[in-house]
Formats: C-alpha cells, sequence, structure tokens
C-alpha cells in the first residue's frame, strides 16, 4: 500500500514560527524600532501610549488578544475625536450650540420630535433640507448649529456662513471670472447652513448667485439649512428677483421643510417688562399745563427760562436752541419750530 503524503498547507506553514534559538531574538524590537514602525503607519496616538498599556497588560495577565484590541480601540477613539474637532473648526460656527440645549418648553408649535427626524444620517444621505423662520432670538441659528453638529458627528462635512457672506464672496468672484471655483466653496460641504436670510440689504445678483449654489446642491441631493425673519412670500423681494427666489424656494422644499419658530425671545425672556429698554432711552414725562405752550418765534435767544405749570424751569444750555413745550403725544417734542405753531 501506499503511503499518503500528507501536505501542509503553506499558510499555515508561513505563519508558523520556527522555534530555534533565533526566533526570539528575530521578534526582539528595539524601542527605536517600535517608534519607526509606529510613525511609518501613522499610529499616533499608540505610540504614546503603547508603553502604558503594556505594563499594564503584564500585571493584570492580559491575552495578546486583549492587549491588541486596547491598542486599536484607543487609536479609533483618538481619531474620530481629532477628526470631530478638526471638522468643527473647519465649519465655522459662530457659537457652539447643541440640540440637548435648546429648550423646546418655549416653543408653542416646534415639538423636539419634528427635529429629532433630521439628526440622523437619512438627513444627510437624502438630501433634505430645512427652512427655519421666526423673529429675532427665537433659536433658528442654535437650531441650525445643532444640527449641522451632528451631522459631523455622524461622520459629514458642514459648513456654516451668512447670506450676506455667500452673496458677496459669489459676486466678487463672478466679476473676476472665477465663479465655478468659487462655487466648490459651499457645493462640496455635505451640509450647507445659511444664516440669516433677510436681515441685510444684498447686490442686485443675489437671486442669481445663490441659485446657482441651490441647484447645484439639489442636483447632488446635499442638503441645506436656511434661517431667516422673512416669510417665503417676501424672498423674492429680498433677493430682487420674483422668478428666481420661486425657483429656489421650488428646491429647497422639494425634499425640504418650512418650520416656524415663535415664542418669546431666548436673549431677553429674562428681563422685566419694564427693563426691555435701558434707562437713558425713556424720556421724562411731565404733566400737561396751561403754561405749557410755544411763544413763537419772538422769544428765540431769550434769556427768560420757561416755566411749566408744575414750577419747573427749562432754562436752555444753548440761547439759539428754543425750548419746546408743545407736548406732542403727551411728551416734549424737543424740535426746533422756527416760527411754526405747536399744532403744526
Amino acid at each position: 500500500m501506499r503511503k499518503e503524503q500528507v501536505r501542509k498547507n503553506p499558510r499555515e506553514t508561513s505563519l508558523t514560527p520556527k522555534q530555534d534559538d533565533n526566533t526570539s531574538k528575530s521578534l526582539e524590537l528595539s524601542e527605536g524600532q517600535l517608534e519607526a514602525h509606529f510613525r511609518r503607519l501613522n499610529l499616533a496616538h499608540t505610540r504614546r501610549i503603547y508603553k502604558d498599556v503594556a505594563d499594564r497588560a503584564e500585571k493584570e495577565g492580559w491575552s495578546y488578544r486583549d492587549f491588541l484590541a486596547l491598542l486599536l480601540a484607543e487609536e479609533v477613539a483618538r481619531r474620530k475625536q481629532t477628526r470631530l474637532q478638526r471638522c468643527t473648526r473647519s465649519a465655522h460656527f459662530p457659537f457652539f450650540k447643541t440640540i440637548e440645549e435648546f429648550d423646546f418648553a418655549l416653543q408653542s408649535t416646534l415639538r423636539e420630535s419634528v427635529i429629532g427626524s433630521c439628526l440622523g444620517l437619512d438627513f444627510v444621505t437624502e438630501g433634505r433640507s430645512l427652512i427655519l423662520h421666526g423673529k429675532t432670538g427665537r433659536g433658528k441659528t442654535h437650531l441650525a448649529v445643532a444640527i449641522g453638529y451632528r451631522a459631523i458627528q455622524n461622520g459629514f462635512e458642514t459648513l456654516f456662513t451668512t447670506a450676506a457672506e455667500l452673496i458677496e464672496d459669489l459676486s466678487n468672484a463672478s466679476k473676476r471670472g472665477n465663479l465655478q471655483e468659487s462655487l466648490t466653496t459651499y457645493t462640496h460641504p455635505h451640509v450647507l447652513v445659511i444664516d440669516e436670510v433677510g436681515y441685510l440689504t444684498y447686490g442686485p445678483d443675489a437671486a442669481n448667485v445663490l441659485f446657482h449654489v441651490v441647484n447645484d446642491r439639489h442636483l447632488r441631493k446635499r442638503p441645506m439649512i436656511f434661517t431667516t425673519n422673512k416669510p417665503m412670500n417676501d424672498w423674492g423681494k429680498v433677493l430682487h428677483d420674483e422668478d428666481m427666489a420661486a425657483a429656489i424656494l421650488d428646491r429647497v422644499l422639494e425634499r425640504g421643510r418650512f418650520i416656524h419658530l415663535d415664542g418669546p425671545s431666548g436673549r431677553t425672556r429674562h428681563l422685566n417688562p419694564e427693563e426691555t429698554l435701558p434707562e437713558n432711552t425713556k424720556r421724562l414725562r411731565i404733566p400737561r399745563g396751561p403754561e405749557q405752550r410755544w411763544e413763537g418765534p419772538r422769544n428765540f435767544g431769550a434769556t427768560q427760562p420757561s416755566k411749566t405749570s408744575s414750577g419747573t424751569s427749562l432754562e436752555r444750555a444753548d440761547p439759539k436752541t428754543p425750548i419746546c413745550t408743545c407736548k406732542r403725544g403727551g411728551r416734549f417734542c424737543q424740535r426746533l419750530h422756527f416760527g411754526r405753531t405747536a399744532l403744526d
């Protein structure tokens, strides 16, 4: 009978170290060689912590698998943290806010579940968009920043800009003839936040340059977040082109949503009603009396002080500035009449 020859798996043969005296010596690497390998593989964090982890593994009797698993987990966690910090800086947020800091109790119509649908991966992968509308101080920018930051946490890139900055940048680029190159800044990020639409006055080509951004991102299914204090019917006036504004909104809302924010202003809700204006903006109220009337131009520059019914003297600091006591609307009107009567 012929003896069957058992062939060894070459892969197993290559992975099995030779048991000789030179094996341990060949596996021993100097500290400098380990440092070089870590640098070659870009394992910066592992290079810093491997000694401490190795000492702990020896004391606690870890297996090789546990030792390697901890090193890899630490490296992945550090890279994730570094990426999060880098992307947050490059997003150019005006401030840092999270969705947990937003007070939904101040909103009468907006519910947390509505915003919750914008915090997942589908918001970016499906190219959804948002228009956050409301008066100043209602938390529109807070929500936009929070949603943009959550997209970064989910592994995407976000860019924050104001409508004025975007329009001015692209308008200048169009005049220089390099509009297409400048568009990449606003079309490349996964999520684009355009803040304060309608707050400032824009140039005549505002609708044109904004349409380039919106149309490109709409075709590539990349989400956009707008904040505005203007209703959608006023966007045509804001952008100086009714038809182009309608085309922009049509693309944004095809896969987007319009959300209205109400409630009190988050900036001044801590103030009492009497404290909403500084003290120096309140005018002095003096009771109306029969003697409180403007004597006409004949007393222009006179040295005699005027008196109210309560006897309060109102002396002129400058003889060229007459004091008016016509009490328009129950207040001293503080106008220079120059011959006109108190009823003009």
